[in-house]
């Protein structure tokens, strides 16, 4: 597994260090470029249901933070999830868990994206086991002070 060191990815970790939620999870940003990311995260135990394998909501965690993050290499650092959907497409029970998005169109204020969510296992094969399509809006500027930035 090679790490992208740019300065997007190095922005693209900072974001996820600062959400303690990430932290918890285990999350890791393999790359991060102009409209794409990729994010990885180890399965263990904690992270799955009850028949065996990764949590739905796991999967969506991983799509979303995916999804925000090839849309906001676009669109600046200050976005939100405005919508997405996900499909489960098969059990994830494998080793780790790897979210790859691509924004399909980005405008001024939101970007369209796309992200497939594979389950790798410890030799390094992959299954798609979900895919998601998600909409990354801009967030508007502070009503209180409007010349605040945020990051």
């Amino acid at each position: 597994m090679t790490e992208h060191t740019g300065a997007l990815a190095t922005l693209g970790r900072a974001a996820l260090q600062a959400q303690p939620f990430s932290v918890m999870l285990g999350a890791h940003l393999q790359r991060l470029e102009q409209g794409e990311a990729v994010l990885r995260l180890g399965l263990r135990h904690e992270l799955l249901q009850q028949n065996g394998f990764a949590h739905g909501g796991v999967l969506c965690y991983l799509a979303d933070n995916a999804l925000t993050l090839a849309g906001g290499s676009l669109l600046g650092e200050a976005v939100v999830t405005a919508e997405f959907k996900i499909n489960y497409l098969r059990p994830a029970k494998g080793d780790e868990l790897v979210a790859r998005a691509v924004t399909l169109h980005a405008g001024q204020n939101q970007a369209v994206c796309r992200c497939d969510v594979f389950v790798q296992d410890a030799r390094g094969a992959a299954r798609l086991c979900a895919t998601a399509q998600g909409t990354i809006s801009r967030r508007a500027a502070s009503r209180t002070n409007p010349t605040a930035t945020h990051a």
